[in-house]
């Protein structure tokens, strides 16, 4: 089975947040910050979405609703949590994403 993987508009404006704070600091690292380092973050992130298609059900539960889940994306010494949804049996709708160092979803 395979599913289609929609991010929302949200989802999309956190994807520009992550990728504007990592390359923020990696500018403010005077000559030592890695410029492609938000670059390979979204790459990362991206990769974990494609999974999505194959796989959804693997993830943790982030609710008592068995079709809201969470999405761990290693990256670094951290990563990435994306909360999507199981639509239906041909779609997965990603909600949101944030660093697992930010505040919870809920």
């Amino acid at each position: 089975m395979s599913y289609r993987v929609r991010l929302t508009r949200e989802a999309e404006d956190d994807l520009m947040r992550l990728y504007d704070i990592i390359l923020e600091r990696e500018l403010g690292r005077l000559g030592t910050g890695d410029l492609d380092l938000a670059e390979k973050a979204l790459n990362a992130i991206k990769d974990g979405f494609a999974s999505l298609g194959s796989s959804p059900f693997t993830c943790r539960k982030a609710d008592q609703n068995p079709f809201l889940r969470e999405l761990i994306i290693p990256f670094g010494r951290s990563g990435y949590v994306a909360l999507f949804e199981i639509v239906d049996s041909t779609l997965v709708v990603i909600a949101a994403v944030r660093h697992q160092f930010e505040d919870d979803f809920h």
